[in-house]
């Protein structure tokens, strides 16, 4: 049986921006990715808000942990320690995306008196495909399943093909898989992603909760949000053409439901 583990003061959260005065709004990337990610939004928020972005376990400037197992759990053990370090005062936004959102929900739900509203930005809420009733949707689940199985057992694809996507991003630097974060990548993307909680990590949320995606999004399924979208202090914001990256006209949308 795998003991946990625990983060300690060495495994903190790299801060990678704190800006602006006011109510604190705290934004968490996704898998392979960094805090450049909200590249388009921290710009619409430092006016009014304090903007806190972190690099998530394994990621940007962040460390990675040798015991760390990547789990769900273990993300969210390293954001909770990063966040007590801060020494905040009061209950504040949490933001996340891709991989992030599935971190924030699971903080969120394991510490309630935090968090003032939920953000979850085109979450990959992923169920076993025998939960959905839909042959379409089973069918759909099982390639995401079979897709990401195949990245984890071909590092030298997963990189070139990484390599080539960053290019074609409007982001600079936004997607990096490499040796540095391999083992970071294929254990986040197996004990996160493809093995999650997201649903009744929402369920047990007692705040509201914003959910914004495009109809784009190639990482999504309709159906795990369609089942989120049924909780009653869930609201779903579809934005038309866009996709997984948080481009101008995404982060316009998330900086207005921000407040």
């Amino acid at each position: 049986m795998r003991l946990p583990w625990i983060p300690d003061p060495a495994s903190l959260l790299h801060v990678a921006i704190d800006e602006g005065e006011g109510p604190v709004v705290i934004l968490v990337h996704g898998i392979a990715s960094s805090s450049v990610t909200f590249q388009e939004l921290v710009p619409r928020l430092r006016d009014t808000h304090r903007v806190i972005a972190l690099d998530i376990l394994g990621f940007g400037q962040s460390p990675t942990p040798a015991r760390s197992q990547f789990t769900i759990a273990d993300h969210a053990a390293a954001l909770r320690s990063t966040i007590r370090s801060l020494r905040l005062r009061a209950p504040f936004v949490l933001v996340g995306h891709s991989l992030g959102a599935l971190i924030a929900a699971r903080y969120t739900a394991e510490n309630p008196a935090s968090v003032a509203k939920l953000v979850l930005l085109s979450p990959p809420v992923y169920l076993d495909p025998s939960a959905f009733g839909a042959s379409r949707d089973r069918t759909a689940m099982g390639i995401y399943m079979k897709v990401y199985e195949y990245l984890r057992a071909n590092k030298s694809f997963t990189m070139r093909a990484a390599r080539g996507l960053d290019r074609l991003s409007p982001i600079r630097n936004l997607l990096d898989v490499s040796e540095e974060n391999w083992n970071a990548f294929t254990l986040s993307l197996q004990n996160a992603i493809e093995s999650q909680t997201t649903v009744s990590d929402v369920a047990r949320v007692r705040v509201p909760v914003e959910i914004i995606y495009g109809t784009l999004d190639p990482f999504l399924m309709p159906s795990g949000i369609r089942i989120l979208e049924t909780m009653r202090h869930v609201t779903v914001h579809r934005i038309d053409r866009a996709d997984h990256v948080i481009r101008k006209g995404f982060a316009k949308k998330v900086a207005k439901l921000i407040g």
